[in-house]
C-alpha cells in the first residue's frame, strides 16, 4: 500500500468511527494502533509508547491543570458576580449597556482563566436571565453570551495557545503577546456589533431605569471600582510575571492559582467543598485533554513515520498557487474540522502537518497561532456540534431551544470570520507586539 492510499484510509477509518459515537481518544488511539501493526509489524509498539511517553512528560503541559484549577475556583466564588454587577455601574445607561458588560466582563473572565466551557455556564446563569427580564432581544442576548464566553480561545492566558505552542514549538509568551491586540479587536467587534443595534432599535437594548440601577448590589463608582481591584490583581498575577520576565507560562500559572486562593479566603469563600468540587472539574477536564491528546499523539507520530507528513507537504507545495492560497485552504480545512471535532483533537491531528507547511512558505508561526485560535473560537460556536451551544443550553431557560441558540449566533459567527479574514489580510495586527 502506499501513502496516498494509507492516508485516504486512515481518514475514513477516522470518520467511519466518529459515527459509531466513540470518544476522538478512543478513536485516535486504534487507528494509531491498527495503522503501526499493519504498516510496520507487530514488533513496532514502541514507536506508539515513545510519541505518548514525548508528549505526557511536556514540563509546559503542567500550565494547563492549574489555569483550569483556576477557572474552577473562580466559577465558585463571588468574584465574577461582583465583577459583573460593577460593570452594570458603568454601562447601565447605555443602550445595550447590560450586553455591553457582559462582553466586557467575559473579557475579564478569559483574562484570568483560559477557559471557554466554565466563563459560558457563569455568563449564562449571571448574564442571560438579567437581560431577559430586562427586555433585551432574546437573540442578542443568548449571541453576547456565548460569543464573549468564547473570547478564552484568543486572550491569554488561553489553554489554546499554550497547547499550539506545545505542539509547534513556539514561545507561548510570544504567543500570548501576538493574542492580545486580535483579542482586543474582537470584543470591540462585539460592543460595536451591540451598541449599533441598540442605537438604531433601543427595544433589543434598553438602558437600566433609576429603579433598576438603585436595586444593584453595588451603587457607586468606588464600590464598583473596589469590585473590579481583585479581579485586576489576579489577571496582573499572571499575565504581568509573564511578560515582566518573572516568571514562565507554568509557574505563572501556579501564581494565578495562589492568587485566587489568597482571594477567596479572605473573602470568606473557602470551603472543602469548594475545594472539592473545583479539583474534581480540574481531573475531569484535564483527563480529557490528555487522554486526546495521547490518542492523537499515537497518530500523528505513527502517520508521520509512515511518510504522511513528507507526503501532505510535498501534495499541498506542489500547488501552483500563491502562498496565500494554500494558507485559506488550511483555514477552511480547520473550518470545517472545527465543525465535528473537539479543538484539542483538531489541533493535535492538524498542527503537526501544517506548521512545518507553514514555515516553508515563509510565514510567521506565531501569526498561524492567532490564526488558529480564531478558527478555534468559531468552531465553538459552529453547527452541528458547537460546544457553546450546549454548554449554555444547559443553564438556560427551558423556552430557549438549541435552534434559537444557534441562529442566535450566526451573526457573532460572521464578526469572527470578519476579523480571521483581517488577520490573513494584515498579519502585522497580530505580530506588531512581539
Amino acid at each position: 500500500m502506499d501513502i496516498a492510499t494509507g492516508t485516504w484510509l486512515l481518514v475514513g477509518a477516522i470518520f467511519a468511527l466518529l459515527v459509531t459515537g466513540l470518544p476522538l481518544a478512543f478513536i485516535t488511539g486504534l487507528v494509531a494502533l491498527c495503522f503501526t501493526f499493519g504498516w510496520f509489524g507487530p514488533m513496532a509498539l514502541p514507536l506508539v509508547t515513545s510519541r505518548v511517553y514525548s508528549f505526557i512528560t511536556e514540563y509546559s503541559l503542567v500550565a494547563v491543570p492549574m489555569f483550569v484549577l483556576m477557572a474552577s475556583l473562580l466559577d465558585r466564588s463571588g468574584i465574577a458576580r461582583d465583577l459583573f454587577n460593577a460593570m452594570r455601574v458603568f454601562a447601565g445607561r447605555l443602550p445595550g449597556g447590560v450586553a455591553i458588560q457582559t462582553v466586557v466582563v467575559a473579557f475579564f473572565l478569559a483574562a484570568l482563566s483560559g477557559i471557554i466551557g466554565g466563563e459560558i455556564v457563569l455568563l449564562g446563569i449571571l448574564a442571560l436571565p438579567q437581560m431577559l427580564r430586562l427586555g433585551y432581544d432574546k437573540h442578542l442576548s443568548i449571541g453576547v453570551v456565548c460569543a464573549g464566553g468564547s473570547l478564552g480561545t484568543m486572550m491569554p492566558p488561553s489553554i489554546v495557545l499554550i497547547i499550539y505552542g506545545l505542539i509547534a514549538s513556539q514561545s507561548i509568551a510570544d504567543l500570548f503577546t501576538a493574542a492580545i491586540t486580535p483579542a482586543l479587536v474582537l470584543m470591540g467587534s462585539y460592543i460595536l456589533y451591540v451598541l449599533l443595534r441598540c442605537l438604531k432599535n433601543p427595544k433589543l437594548g434598553p438602558p437600566l431605569t433609576a429603579e433598576e440601577r438603585e436595586n444593584n448590589e453595588i451603587k457607586t463608582k468606588g464600590q464598583a471600582l473596589k469590585a473590579i481591584l481583585v479581579p485586576g490583581l489576579i489577571a496582573f498575577l499572571v499575565l504581568g510575571t509573564i511578560y515582566g520576565g518573572v516568571a514562565s507560562v507554568t509557574e505563572a500559572a501556579a501564581m494565578g492559582v495562589f492568587g485566587v486562593f489568597v482571594a477567596i479566603i479572605l473573602r470568606g469563600e473557602f470551603s472543602i467543598k469548594t475545594l472539592h468540587a473545583s479539583l474534581n472539574q480540574t481531573l475531569s477536564t484535564c483527563g480529557m485533554i490528555i487522554w486526546i491528546g495521547i490518542g492523537a499523539a499515537a497518530l500523528v507520530g505513527v502517520y508521520n513515520l509512515m511518510g504522511g507528513n513528507r507526503f501532505i507537504s510535498q501534495m499541498i507545495m506542489g500547488l501552483d498557487v500563491a502562498p496565500i492560497v494554500i494558507m485559506l485552504v488550511m483555514m477552511l480545512i480547520l473550518l470545517v474540522l472545527g465543525m465535528f471535532l473537539d479543538w484539542i483533537g483538531v489541533a493535535m491531528l492538524t498542527l503537526p502537518i501544517f506548521v512545518p507547511i507553514v514555515t516553508q512558505l515563509g510565514y510567521d508561526p506565531i501569526w498561524f497561532g492567532i490564526l488558529f485560535a480564531v478558527n478555534m473560537q468559531v468552531s465553538f460556536l459552529t453547527p452541528p456540534f458547537g460546544p457553546a451551544a450546549f454548554y449554555l443550553k444547559g443553564v438556560a431557560p427551558p423556552s430557549i431551544s438549541l435552534k434559537d441558540i444557534f441562529v442566535s449566533l450566526l451573526p457573532f459567527i460572521a464578526i469572527q470570520l470578519c476579523v480571521l479574514a483581517l488577520l490573513l489580510a494584515w498579519p502585522d495586527l497580530a505580530l506588531w507586539l512581539v
